[in-house]
């Protein structure tokens, strides 16, 4: 059904005066009402603002891509128009065929981009949905802690002739998506810091051990030496020692020889 402007106007100050009503009537019953302005939470959420300018980005590449795409169809049907005179049948077919082929397959881009499940709803879906999500799940949290029986968007097609500025509550879950990223935030700060805390343990122990081995094999090489030098000073103890028994043969050799030279000078003098 399709309503007039008149219609729509009406339909608009229907719902103003259906929303005043019922504020007018959960205020008789002590029931707690606030409002959103969802635009305003949205343009100061980083988050959001970077989701939508991948978006945007994405939509203008699609649409030019599309524009081209017409204005080559507009050329093709220009030119047929202004050569169908002097072309043969079949070259008018082939045009026209050209053409109808163009043209299906603008409709096919159309509905692979901006279709009901095409490229722009599921870039959305992946981008911009979870931090509409998360500002929603905000506004559950803080409706659950003040326990509010009513929250309007002010941003809405929804027509609010008056609003008191005490009854926002933008501002409260702006700042509990802040604080809930900051505990995001502090959460992988902490999961790096344990990481790195981690891996420098790792490699402190990778440096003991290296420490270790190079202390064992320092000491295993002064062991070495210290074993090479006793052999040496073993060789040369043997080797004097051979020598100093040879040097006392030699003179107890020469002692006899000199006693019996003696004994026999003796005996010569004698006879």
């Amino acid at each position: 059904m399709i309503f007039s402007k008149h219609n729509s106007m009406k339909l608009k100050i229907f719902l103003s005066i259906f929303l005043f009503c019922s504020i007018l009537v959960t205020a008789q019953k002590a029931q707690r009402i606030a409002y959103i302005d969802m635009e305003y939470i949205l343009d100061n959420v980083p988050e959001y603002l970077a989701a939508q300018n991948t978006l945007d980005s994405k939509v203008t590449k699609w649409r030019t891509e599309l524009d081209k795409l017409t204005r080559y169809i507009e050329k093709l049907k220009t030119d047929l128009a202004n050569e169908r005179a002097i072309l043969t049948n079949d070259l008018v077919l082939g045009k026209e065929d050209e053409i109808t082929l163009k043209q299906q397959e603008l409709r096919r881009l159309e509905s692979l981009y901006f279709g009901p499940n095409g490229d722009m709803f599921l870039l959305r879906k992946q981008l911009v949905k979870p931090v509409q999500d998360q500002v929603y799940n905000s506004i559950q949290d803080i409706v659950a802690k003040r326990k509010y029986d009513f929250v309007f968007d002010k941003s809405s097609d929804l027509v609010m002739l008056y609003s008191n500025k005490k009854y926002d509550i933008s501002e409260l879950v702006l700042n509990d998506i802040v604080r809930d990223r900051k505990l995001k935030d502090n959460k992988a700060k902490r999961a790096e810091k344990s990481k790195k805390t981690t891996q420098k343990k790792e490699l402190t122990d990778k440096q003991k051990k290296a420490i270790a081995d190079r202390d064992a094999a320092k000491k295993k090489k002064e062991a070495d030496r210290i074993a090479k030098r006793m052999k040496i000073v073993e060789a040369r103890k043997k080797k004097l020692a051979d020598i100093a028994a040879k040097r006392k043969i030699l003179k107890e050799k020469k002692e006899a020889a000199r006693k019996k030279k003696e004994e026999n000078k003796k005996e010569q003098d004698n006879n």
